[in-house]
C-alpha cells in the first residue's frame, strides 16, 4: 500500500472497526432475559390502571423486558402509528419487547372515554399491546411515570 493509500484509509479506520464490532455483535433481542427474581427497577415501580377495565397493574412485571412507553392519542396526526406499534409488538414480543400505551389528552387530541379509546384502538388498528386509562402525560400534572420519565431524560 502507498503512502497515499494509507493516508486515505486513516480516518475511516475507526469506523471502519466499530462497523465490524457491530457486525459481529449479537443482536440484543438474543441476550438473556433477567430473572424473574430480578428487582424492579425505578422506573417500573407504578401502578396503573388497564384501559379495557380499569383493573389496577404493578408496571413491574415488565421487569426484565424491553419497554417502549408511548403516549398515545385518537385523533392525532400520529394516530396511524398504532398499526406499527401493534406489528412491533407482535414480532418482538417474544424477544422480550412490550409495547405500553399510554393515551392522553393533554394535547387536546384523546376526548374519549377509556372505554371509547379502548373500542377505537381495538376496532381501527387491532391494538393487542397493554394499554392503560387516560394520563395525563405534562406540566404539574403529569403522573408519576412521566414526571420520572421527563426528568430521567433531563427535559422535565
Amino acid at each position: 500500500m502507498n503512502a497515499l493509500n494509507a493516508l486515505t484509509l486513516k480516518p475511516l479506520l475507526p469506523t471502519l472497526l466499530l462497523g465490524s464490532a457491530l457486525l459481529c455483535a449479537p443482536p440484543a433481542w438474543s441476550a438473556t432475559p433477567a430473572p424473574a427474581s430480578a428487582p424492579c427497577p425505578a422506573l417500573l415501580q407504578h401502578d396503573v390502571l388497564r384501559l379495557q377495565d380499569e383493573k389496577p397493574q404493578s408496571l413491574c412485571q415488565y421487569s426484565g423486558k424491553v419497554v417502549l412507553v408511548v403516549n398515545t392519542a385518537s385523533f392525532c396526526g400520529f394516530t396511524p402509528q398504532y398499526k406499527g406499534l401493534e406489528a412491533l409488538h407482535a414480532r418482538y414480543k417474544d424477544r422480550g419487547l412490550v409495547v405500553l400505551g399510554f393515551p392522553s389528552n393533554d394535547f387536546s387530541q384523546e376526548s374519549g372515554s377509556n372505554q371509547e379509546i379502548a373500542d377505537f384502538c381495538e376496532s381501527t388498528f387491532g391494538v393487542k399491546f397493554p394499554m392503560f386509562t387516560k394520563t395525563s402525560v405534562r406540566g404539574k400534572d403529569a403522573s408519576p411515570l412521566f414526571r420520572q420519565l421527563a426528568a430521567s431524560t433531563g427535559k422535565a
